[in-house]
């Protein structure tokens, strides 16, 4: 595929809204995908070291 111009680039022959929403709701999966065990790990180390302080506080 080439295009004329950039412009012609982000319309992507008038499918330009379709195609980069596309992307983007892609790009926000992946990013969710990565993000969000992350942080649910560190509450789980955060709960879990809470735990073993009131344990070590009996």
């Amino acid at each position: 595929m080439s295009f004329a111009s950039f412009g012609d680039f982000l319309a992507m022959g008038s499918h330009g809204t379709y195609v980069w929403s596309a992307y983007g709701i892609c790009l926000i999966v992946l990013v969710l995908n990565v993000v969000l065990p992350l942080h649910a790990r560190r509450r789980y180390l955060q709960d879990e070291a809470r735990r073993l302080r009131r344990e070590e506080s009996r």
